[in-house]
C-alpha cells in the first residue's frame, strides 16, 4: 500500500510538471500570434471601418459563469486599437468594439493623459521598423474587499510598433490585449483535474498561476495578489517582509512578487530564480503555514522587452501537499478497488463459463445418445434383448 502511494505521488508530480510545461508553451504560442496580429495591423488601411472590423473579428473563447451555468463565449481579443500620428495624437481609435469620436482622441505622448499612465508611444517611437513594444500587464488594482464582493482584475497588455513613410517615422499602431485571454490559460484549470473551471479556489491549494519576468503575479485565483496600480498610476507596492505583509494585509492589498517573498520561505525565491533562468522543475515550500508543492515552467516567448533567458515569465502549478497525498491515496484506493472489482468479475465469468460448459456438454451427450438410439432399428433392439435373455439362461 505505501509503495503504491509513493509511486503514484512521483508519477502525479511528473504529470503536473509536464502539464506546466505544456501550458507555458501554449502561452508562448498565443503571444507569438498576437505579435503577428500587430504586424498585420501595420499594413491595414488606417480607417475607422477597417480597424473596427479587425477588432470585431479578432475573437477567442472565454469560459464564464452566466445564469448559473458555465458557458464558453467568444470575446474580442483586443480592448483597443489605435493609430497615433508622429506627434502622439490619436487619429483613429476603436474602444470595446466602438469607434471613438473626435472628443475621445487624446495625445498619448504625455503618459499622464492616458487612462493607465502609459509611456508606450515614447518607447515604440524609439524602436526600429518591425520591432514591437510589449508592456507588462497594466490595470487598476483590485483589493481583497473588492475581490470578495465580486470584482475581478481587468487589465491589458499594450502592444505598439512604429510605422514609417518616405519621410521617416509616421506614427505608432497599438493594440491593447484583454488580459483575460492570457490569464485563461491558468485561471480555468486545476493541476490534478483534466476538465475546465471558471475559477479555481486558492483555499483548496490546488490551482495554477502565472508570473511575469519581473516576478510579479499576473494571474492567480485571488486577484488581490495580481500586480496593479492606483488610479493615479502609482504601482501598488508588493509585500517585501513580514512587517509590510501585515500592514498591507490590513488594507486588503497583498501584491506578490516571487522575487521578494523569501521571508515566507527561501524556496520561493529559488523557484523564481530557476524559472527566470529558463528552467522547468518542481519543489516543495511553505506558504501561510501550509506545505505546498509547485511545478513550474518558463514561458519561452522572447522579445526586446522580454529577453532570454527569462522571456515573458513562467507558469506555476500548485498543489497542497497534504491534500495532494490524500488525493494520491484516494486514487490508489480507487485503483485497488477497481482491480478487486475486475478480479471478482473475471472469476465470476470463469465460474459461470465452466458451469455453462458442463451444462452444454451434458446436453450434447444426452443429444448424441438419443440420436444413436434413434438410428438403431427396432429389430436390432429386440434381438439384443433376445441375446441378453439367452445369456441369462446360461
Amino acid at each position: 500500500r505505501e509503495r503504491t502511494v509513493t509511486i503514484l505521488d512521483q508519477k502525479s508530480q511528473e504529470e503536473i510538471k509536464v502539464r506546466a510545461v505544456n501550458v507555458a508553451d501554449e502561452v508562448a504560442d498565443f503571444l507569438k500570434d498576437r505579435e503577428k496580429d500587430l504586424l498585420i495591423a501595420t499594413i491595414l488601411p488606417a480607417t475607422d471601418a477597417t480597424y473596427k472590423e479587425f477588432v470585431v473579428k479578432s475573437k477567442n473563447p472565454l469560459w464564464v459563469k452566466k445564469d448559473g451555468k458555465i458557458q464558453k463565449i467568444y470575446e474580442p481579443l483586443y480592448k483597443e486599437m489605435a493609430f497615433v500620428d508622429k506627434s502622439g495624437q490619436e487619429r483613429i481609435k476603436v474602444v470595446d468594439g466602438k469607434i471613438a469620436n473626435a472628443s475621445q482622441l487624446i495625445n498619448v505622448s504625455n503618459p499622464a493623459a492616458t487612462p493607465l499612465k502609459e509611456d508606450y508611444f515614447t518607447k515604440a517611437k524609439a524602436y526600429g521598423k518591425g520591432d514591437l513594444y510589449i508592456s507588462p500587464v497594466k490595470g487598476l488594482y483590485v483589493n481583497k474587499t473588492e475581490f470578495e464582493k465580486g470584482k475581478r482584475f481587468s487589465g491589458i497588455i499594450r502592444m505598439a510598433t512604429p510605422v514609417f513613410d518616405q519621410q521617416g517615422f509616421a506614427g505608432v499602431v497599438t493594440l491593447a490585449l484583454d488580459v483575460r485571454h492570457l490569464a485563461k490559460f491558468t485561471d480555468n484549470i486545476v493541476p490534478t483535474q483534466s476538465g475546465y473551471v471558471v475559477e479555481a479556489e486558492a483555499a483548496s491549494g490546488n490551482y495554477a498561476f502565472m508570473v511575469d519576468n519581473r516576478g510579479f503575479i499576473l494571474s492567480h485565483p485571488n486577484d488581490y495578489h495580481i500586480a496593479g496600480q492606483y488610479a493615479d498610476g502609482t504601482p501598488v507596492p508588493a509585500i517585501t517582509d513580514k512587517t509590510s505583509a501585515e500592514s498591507m494585509a490590513q488594507k486588503g492589498e497583498e501584491v506578490l512578487n516571487l522575487n521578494q517573498i523569501g521571508f515566507m520561505d527561501p524556496t520561493l525565491q529559488s523557484i523564481a530564480r530557476e524559472a527566470a533562468d529558463g528552467r522547468a522543475g518542481m519543489k516543495e515550500y511553505q506558504f501561510a503555514g501550509r506545505k505546498e508543492f509547485v511545478a513550474y515552467a518558463p514561458i519561452k516567448f522572447y522579445s526586446t522587452d522580454y529577453p532570454k533567458p527569462a522571456g515573458f515569465g513562467w507558469v506555476g502549478m500548485n498543489v497542497d501537499v497534504v491534500k495532494f497525498s490524500a488525493y494520491a491515496s484516494a486514487t490508489a484506493k480507487k485503483i485497488q478497488s477497481e482491480a478487486k472489482s475486475w478480479i471478482t468479475t473475471i472469476m465470476t465469468i470463469i465460474i459461470i463459463s465452466v458451469i455453462l460448459l458442463f451444462l452444454i456438454m451434458a446436453i450434447l451427450v444426452r443429444g448424441i445418445t438419443r440420436s444413436i438410439e434413434a438410428e438403431i432399428p427396432l429389430e436390432a433392439q429386440e434381438a439384443s434383448k433376445f441375446y441378453d435373455d439367452e445369456d441369462d439362461d446360461k
